[in-house]
């Protein structure tokens, strides 16, 4: 009883306010070496990831204690998780958020060769293995190297009814908080290199039960995976959606970047990725490609299946840089093909910063969540080698620092005018704990 007067209490409190986020931040910095880089080591320090939320949303990293405020660094994580955190190398990878529904892990691909040719670079890449080896008391798949990936247990507590079935149309609509960013660390980073425009963050769904308090319920909370299961205590929706990815700075591209791109593309003609006559240069040698700028966005052919010799796949191929389609296609034709084998570099739509930045009525959602639910979601950072600002020389950048929140507001205090009391809530402890 003293709980609900609290929580009716407490809700009344946020009520009152013209514009509450509900917030979570994560902050990191690791290092990196970029896409053309072999496999050099770099030296990687702890990161810190801090997450932080007000009225309606809990966290957890173990299923079982719920706090407004987590420190994914010393929170209690659930046993034998597969989690990659500390010490992690960030290496260049691509991805176009696929699952595996059967290990529950989102489908990452690695660059195996890359040979200079004519106009670029020859391609060839392998599927990141988290796909075959298993975490022996669990049963999870691990994870591979090169990029971070955890477990977050997210309790929502908007409204009562909950929905079984996997329909996003039930969901809540959760917006990318303005703040996020991904910028050259402080510590540690060098500037101007660029390095912070290829980093990628995807967000996998892969189950969700009803919201409960009940202790025997953890080790249902913990090993949720892609599998549907209405038979047991706790029923579980199995959700497994795509990954749903954002890409920070997509407007920015530093001018070395500009450079290297310059000098090393060149329109292509024909299928022998190898062959001179397969591009075409201007007479003074430099790019006959598409020119990109700073300050305007471009896409990412990122890489949806293994790349062998036969595919002749040049990392330039695309109608925005040397002109050559044969090898890409757009994501709306990829997603809705039954068979993918057919398809290499994929245009993805990713969720930008360009488009968190709209304001107002047009402001994009970025994902959804159930109400009355806990889900695990699974994180995953990592750079992508196929970015066009993924040059040779940003990996002297070395590290980078990730911020980033969800809210629940589609307007924010600008869109409105808003003036009026603080709209930074955090909860004291004593009210964190009930009393």
């Amino acid at each position: 009883m003293k709980k609900r007067k609290y929580n009716e209490k407490h809700s009344k409190k946020i009520r009152k306010l013209a514009a509450i986020c509900l917030l979570i931040a994560i902050f990191l910095s690791v290092s990196t070496y970029a896409w053309f880089i072999g496999m050099k080591r770099v030296e990687v320090s702890e990161f810190d990831i801090n997450i932080a939320t007000t009225e309606g949303l809990f966290l957890s990293m173990d299923g079982s204690d719920w706090t407004y405020n987590l420190d994914v660094n010393e929170a209690t994580q659930y046993e034998n998780n597969t989690n990659k955190i500390d010490g992690v190398e960030l290496i260049p990878l691509s991805s176009v958020g696929d699952m595996d529904s059967t290990t529950s892990r989102m489908k990452l691909f690695e660059k195996s060769s890359l040979t200079a040719v004519p106009g670029g670079y020859r391609l060839l890449s392998a599927q990141v293995n988290n796909y075959t080896d298993t975490e022996d008391t669990t049963g999870e798949y691990i994870e591979g190297d090169g990029y971070v990936a955890f477990d977050l247990f997210v309790k929502n507590l908007s409204g009562e009814e909950y929905y079984i079935e996997n329909n996003p149309e039930n969901e809540e609509a959760i917006y990318l908080n303005t703040d996020s960013s991904v910028t050259v660390a402080t510590d540690g980073g060098v500037e101007n290199t660029g390095i912070e425009n290829s980093i990628r963050v995807a967000f996998t769904q892969l189950g969700r039960i009803e919201n409960t308090e009940a202790p025997e319920a953890v080790s249902t909370i913990t090993a949720m995976t892609c599998a549907d299961d209405q038979e047991g205590t706790y029923p579980v929706t199995g959700i497994c959606r795509n990954a749903q990815i954002w890409e920070p700075n997509d407007t920015d591209h530093v001018g070395n970047a500009i450079n290297w791109y310059n000098t090393s593309c060149l329109a292509r003609t024909a299928g022998d990725v190898d062959n001179d006559a397969s591009y075409t240069a201007s007479d003074d040698g430099n790019t006959t490609c598409n020119a990109i700028a700073d300050g305007t966005a471009y896409p990412t052919y990122a890489i949806s299946r293994r790349i062998d010799v036969a595919d002749q796949v040049n990392i330039y191929d695309g109608t925005a840089f040397n002109t050559y389609e044969a090898n890409t296609t757009d994501y709306a034709t990829y997603d809705a093909a039954e068979t993918k084998t057919n398809y290499k570099l994929v245009d993805y739509p990713y969720f930008t910063d360009t488009m968190k930045d709209i304001a107002g009525a047009d402001r994009p959602q970025f994902m959804t969540l159930a109400p009355n639910s806990i889900t695990k979601l699974r994180v995953y950072i990592y750079l992508e080698g196929q970015d066009i600002d993924n040059y040779d020389f940003a990996s002297l950048g070395a590290k980078v620092s990730v911020n980033f929140g969800f809210t629940k507001e589609r307007y924010t205090e600008d869109d409105i005018d808003y003036e009026g009391p603080s709209t930074d809530i955090t909860p004291s402890p004593e009210e964190e704990a009930g009393i």
